[in-house]
């Protein structure tokens, strides 16, 4: 069995191109105002949420049914395609993975629909380690919950 993987989800949201993206690059402390799932997020170091690499920040969310925390940095941001990447780490994460790495990117379709896609990089710590399936659930939810809220405003 393999220690490492990639998992990825693409969710078509109904939001104007550049919103979404938007919303997780420079206002990344409102998801927990929006998303019921987030339960809390702060910023521990750094001047912003939106740093890369100088920012981190700790989150208390819910996966698989179970509260969970976990410590954040952004390692980029590229503007031009819409995504972003961040690294997750500390909390329950360090128990069941050595990296667990989580792509966005904002995805502006042929058709004329926009779409978010979600990729999380992982490796196991051990063969008895799931994949993390839970966090695609989690950015499906989420991501649907912050086009609704984006909808609205």
């Amino acid at each position: 069995m393999a220690l490492s993987g990639k998992l990825s989800i693409e969710i078509v949201i109904h939001a104007p191109s550049g919103k979404f993206f938007n919303l997780v690059s420079k206002s990344l402390h409102q998801i927990q105002n929006i998303c019921e799932r987030v339960h809390h997020a702060k910023l521990l170091q750094g001047e912003d949420w939106q740093s890369i690499g100088g920012s981190v920040k700790h989150w208390t969310y819910v996966i698989d049914g179970k509260v969970t925390t976990c410590k954040e940095t952004i390692e980029c941001i590229d503007e031009k395609n819409k995504t972003m990447k961040f690294n997750l780490f500390d909390g329950e994460i360090s128990q069941q993975y050595k990296v667990l790495k989580l792509t966005m990117q904002e995805i502006d379709n042929s058709n004329g629909s926009v779409s978010a896609k979600w990729t999380v990089e992982y490796e196991k710590i051990n063969d008895n380690v799931e994949a993390p399936y839970g966090y695609m659930e989690y950015c499906d939810k989420c991501t649907k919950e912050m086009d609704a809220h984006l909808l609205k405003a």
